[in-house]
């Protein structure tokens, strides 16, 4: 297999944010990035309560909405229509930061263009784009608990997003904890990167193929 079916193989993005979901803890509140992350919300399994949190002043976001009931006064950090469980809450942007800064989020899940086999993270800004897209993901990263990573594996020309070291500028350095790709669950540790669990169909070694930096084999549990 070529490396740009590494797009198509493994598990899809919804099975991908369904075994995400699975791994956040009742109880937790946790912040959703833009773009594939938000899918996170739509798979929490039944009776887990998870707390979301959108940088623009929500807490207690709940699953997309249905077509056609969508309000556009009720978006999230990406502007995307979103609904709000019995219970959420609006404040300002400045108090939405100082639930981040104050180290109160249990986790966030984010995208990536890379990240390196120690952690460092670049999320915010391409060669390609003159000015980047900052966000929140600057005082997400520092302010999260753990980080957890929402992705494709590779880049639409096949082209590893894990690698040694990030080419592109940094988000943050050795922040992130786990990485979700639609080929495998790898973990960040003081040795390198861990392949948890990996997708049907997919092996280790197709895996290693397709990233950019060395992989142990080491699945087991690990307690956030």
């Amino acid at each position: 297999m070529s490396k740009d079916q590494a797009q198509t193989i493994g598990w899809s993005m919804n099975e991908l944010a369904a075994r995400l979901a699975a791994d956040l803890q009742d109880g937790w509140f946790v912040n959703l990035g833009i773009g594939l992350p938000t899918l996170v919300a739509d798979f929490i399994p039944e009776g887990r309560e998870i707390l979301f949190h959108s940088e623009n002043g929500l807490l207690g976001l709940g699953p997309k909405p249905a077509p056609g009931e969508e309000d556009m006064d009720l978006v999230n950090a990406g502007k995307e229509p979103i609904t709000l469980k019995p219970g959420g809450s609006f404040f300002s942007q400045a108090e939405s930061f100082a639930i981040v800064r104050g180290g109160h989020l249990d986790a966030s899940v984010l995208g990536a263009f890379q990240v390196s086999q120690c952690g460092d993270l670049a999320s915010w800004k391409l060669p390609s784009d003159p000015l980047g897209r900052v966000g929140g993901a600057m005082d997400l990263t520092v302010g999260s608990k753990r980080v957890f990573l929402f992705m494709q594996h590779c880049t639409n020309k096949g082209e590893s997003k894990i690698v040694e070291e990030c080419t592109y500028p940094l988000t943050a350095s050795r922040c992130v904890n786990r990485i979700y790709t639609n080929l495998a669950i790898i973990d960040v540790t003081d040795e390198g990167l861990a392949v948890q669990e990996l997708a049907p169909g997919v092996t280790f070694e197709y895996v290693q193929a397709n990233t950019a930096a060395p992989l142990t084999d080491a699945v087991q549990q690990v307690n956030f």
